[in-house]
């Protein structure tokens, strides 16, 4: 078996598990979007937070139909000797790869930026959602018990939120520290739990070193499917 076609036969095993993975994720998302309290059961109390911070079932329909999408192209690519299927997934993984590159610079340099992306994001459903839908009710509820927090910054997050006005101006339990039964707006800025966001960056850098080695490992995959499609594409071209 020559170079050429040991790299090819790579190439098609790589991205038939990437399109593997991809219809896991597919499935994954279309479970949480259904329903997300049996997933939040599973995951963890932990990981919640994550789901409540990013809408994971769209998310993960999204991530999952991406990796369908890059495993068809880089596998008929490969296996049809394609050079426009070729091109097409370097040029998509390539993206990718700037995307997250940028993402992550934002993340660690403009760290405020990021968490006023996130509130804005955050901030509108639980305000409007929370005590309303029960699945989002269920997730954050199940977070800040865990947690010991309140919203994603602090009580302020439910002020005028649907839940304050259908429980006679009362905040969510989870926001006071007293054990009377009502958690009033007094009750609430007096204990000053602190937001969920906090508890999240904590966790992040409790775990730096798996979060970084995760990311680490991701681009490397990305950066060797780059240069292998981008090998058997200029093979194609000499041929």
């Amino acid at each position: 078996m020559g170079c050429f076609t040991f790299i090819k036969v790579l190439m098609i095993l790589f991205n038939t598990i990437i399109f593997l993975a991809g219809g896991v994720l597919l499935g994954v998302g279309i479970w949480v979007s259904v329903d997300g309290g049996s997933f939040t059961k599973v995951i963890g109390p932990i990981s919640s937070v994550a789901v409540q911070f990013v809408n994971v079932g769209y998310f993960c329909i999204a991530i999952g139909a991406i990796l369908v999408i890059l495993g068809f192209l880089g596998c008929c690519g490969a296996q049809r000797e394609s050079k426009c299927l070729l091109l097409l997934f370097f040029s998509i993984i390539m993206v990718i790869f700037i995307a997250e590159v940028a993402a992550a610079v934002v993340a660690l340099v403009y760290t405020s930026l990021a968490e006023s992306v996130l509130r804005a994001w955050v901030t509108p459903t639980l305000k409007n959602d929370y005590g309303k839908q029960k699945d989002i009710t269920t997730i954050w509820n199940t977070t800040m018990h865990e947690l010991k927090c309140c919203g994603f910054t602090n009580y302020t997050d439910f002020t005028d939120s649907y839940y304050t006005k259908n429980n006679d101006g009362n905040y969510p339990p989870f926001c006071c520290n007293t054990t009377s039964s009502a958690c009033t707006g007094n009750d609430a800025a007096e204990s000053n739990v602190q937001g969920c966001y906090v508890q999240l960056v904590d966790i992040i850098q409790k775990n730096a070193a798996i979060v970084g080695g995760i990311a680490a490992g991701i681009c490397a995959l990305e950066l060797a499917a780059m240069v292998v499609s981008m090998y058997i594409y200029c093979k194609l071209d000499k041929s």
